[in-house]
């Protein structure tokens, strides 16, 4: 067996390199000449580096030479244009789903995707596997595009997991939420009340690797997140306990949330650098909620996301410490 890892280079696909690598698997990552190894280093000696990248089909070829099993993590979550989410998530999938027909000897694809496929969806109706998608955003709408080219063309056994918000060490999007809170900062959008499924990327990692492997997932889609379902403001207090601080409330109204999600967009443009807060996201924070049930994965599987919100932000603030990002 030979996995190929996509997107080993960032936040959730080196978590999934510990996994795999943990699980003693053969495994070979797939990373441009300039893909960053910061979080890499650990496995390097372990692991087989494939030069390539998705936007060169060519280079797919070799790099799924005596490969068995692909994971599919890479992607976009920032882009200056809507078209980029598109070039990358929805047409750097196709290529590499027609580089895994070429090959022939892949025997099982799994694609990374995102809750943003799906839509939102409340605490009283969580989004199901079994729902139609209604992504709000071009990142959805580019993840979900992503899913049509795995489902339609690929020749191979696949699996599609849906992850929601992920957080844990080594994370940069939840960053700033943890930084305004050590500044006695509590953020506040929708008056604190958008629910969330959250999922520590440990947990998210370890199930990622289990649905790749077990055959009971084959043709399957899973959503993969904690059953504990919470708000931005609850996770906001939890840190603020775990960091022994108060906090000043900060309500964010919606044209305020527009205003900031228009001056980063603006700025972006400015300095040609994506920023994940933008004027595509302002409908995604504005939703009443984002969550999903994780049931299908228990059940087909026995797979749960067992970590609690206050174990995950725990070890989340002490990598942070302990890295000097706080």
């Amino acid at each position: 067996m030979k996995v190929l890892l996509t997107g080993a280079s960032g936040f959730v696909g080196s978590h999934i390199l510990d996994a795999l690598v943990t699980r003693g698997l053969s495994t070979a990552v797939l990373l441009r000449p300039t893909s960053s190894r910061q979080f890499l280093e650990p496995h390097l000696a372990k692991v087989e580096v494939r030069l390539g990248a998705l936007a060169e089909p060519a280079s797919l070829n070799s790099a799924l030479n005596g490969v068995t099993h692909v994971l599919h993590c890479a992607g976009a979550t920032k882009a200056l244009r809507s078209a980029d989410f598109f070039q990358i998530n929805q047409i750097g999938t196709r290529h590499l789903v027609q580089a895994v027909n070429r090959q022939g000897s892949v025997q099982r694809l799994l694609l990374v995707s995102s809750l943003a496929a799906s839509g939102p969806a409340s605490p009283d109706q969580p989004a199901r596997e079994t729902d139609p998608p209604h992504p709000v955003s071009p990142y959805g709408q580019s993840k979900l595009a992503a899913e049509q080219e795995v489902l339609q063309h690929c020749q191979t056994d696949h699996v599609i997991v849906r992850p929601p918000a992920v957080y844990g060490p080594r994370d940069t999007q939840f960053l700033p939420l943890f930084k305004a809170v050590q500044a006695h900062l509590l953020p506040r959008y929708r008056g604190g009340t958008q629910a969330l499924s959250l999922v520590f990327a440990p947990d998210l990692a370890r199930c990622i690797v289990e649905c790749l492997l077990q055959p009971a997932a084959r043709g399957k889609t899973y959503f993969v997140a904690s059953p504990e379902v919470v708000t931005a403001t609850q996770m906001a207090q939890e840190i603020a306990t775990q960091l022994g601080t108060w906090t000043i409330p900060v309500p964010l109204p919606a044209l305020a949330l527009w205003l900031a999600c228009a001056g980063a967009h603006l700025l972006a443009q400015l300095r040609r650098r994506p920023s994940l807060l933008s004027l595509s996201r302002y409908h995604e924070l504005r939703a009443p909620g984002w969550v999903c049930s994780p049931e299908r994965l228990r059940t087909d599987l026995g797979l749960e996301c067992t970590t609690p919100l206050q174990t995950g932000i725990g070890q989340t603030l002490a990598w942070y410490k302990q890295h000097r990002w706080l």
